[in-house]
């Protein structure tokens, strides 16, 4: 896809740490069928202020100095109506590449590893459906790996602030494990792409389902670091996500950011 002329919504303002030139590639998983959040066309292109659900994940990354290149992985069938009903609306810096969806989340992240180009070295993975991600919080995760070499990667998480149970089959109560170890995780999940890239080959040949893919690179013997983020960068599931999604982003665009 041939480059786009930025415009004044996906210009970014060069944060402290940013390198310089862009050494991230960002992929946008937006290939699932919403099936819980029960619309047809999928979550990621229901409208969100006047926008596709996916396109405001777009725009975030196209803002980040440190992204050079973004992926788009797509359902089957469905590349062109993410050319008409989101791309074709937005004006941005980076090149976009779509590559298509898996038969599971993991599936689709590899896809999107195979279509990145080679001369990246960081790889940003990140959810479609987490369209409130901020440009510090990304531009954060990845300074995190970045600065420290002996990571292979960084998520964004927020801290656990309910009491956990922990039970048996039956929902017997076992143990309440102390919270403060415990984190909820989150979008982007930043690595080093030759990692990463080799994470997903070694579960395929493990036969190894992670549930993330910081969960992968942690199988492969990884370490991963957890950067704290806003509690608000949800991922829209069910549409009551959809109206806090709503209210959030009604009220950044007021204050301008």
């Amino acid at each position: 896809m041939s480059r786009l002329t930025p415009c004044a919504c996906a210009r970014a303002e060069l944060l402290g740490n940013a390198t310089e030139g862009p050494d991230t590639c960002a992929i946008i998983v937006a290939g699932g069928s919403g099936e819980r959040f029960g619309n047809p066309r999928g979550k990621q292109f229901v409208d969100l202020c006047g926008l596709p659900i996916m396109a405001w994940s777009i725009l975030a990354f196209d803002r980040s100095p440190s992204v050079g290149h973004i992926v788009v992985v797509c359902p089957h069938g469905r590349l062109d109506e993410v050319r008409r009903s989101v791309l074709a609306d937005l004006v941005l810096r980076c090149d976009v590449t779509l590559a298509l969806a898996g038969a599971t989340r993991q599936d689709s992240v590899f896809s999107g590893l195979v279509a990145m180009p080679p001369d990246f070295e960081l790889v940003a993975i990140h959810d479609g459906a987490r369209p409130l991600v901020e440009v510090d919080a990304i531009e954060r995760c990845i300074e995190t790996v970045r600065a420290d070499a002996s990571l292979s990667g960084a998520i964004l998480a927020s801290r656990e602030t309910d009491t956990l149970k922990l039970t048996d089959a039956s929902g017997k109560i076992l143990a309440t494990p102390n919270r403060a170890n415990y984190w909820c995780a989150q979008t982007p999940q930043v690595f080093r792409a030759r990692q990463v890239m080799a994470a997903h080959k070694a579960a395929v040949w493990d036969d190894f389902a992670g549930t993330d893919d910081a969960s992968l690179v942690e199988h492969h013997g990884g370490t991963v670091r957890v950067v704290e983020a806003p509690r608000d960068n949800i991922k829209i599931t069910v549409p009551e996500d959809l109206a806090i999604a709503e209210a959030t982003l009604a009220r950044r665009l007021e204050q301008g950011r």
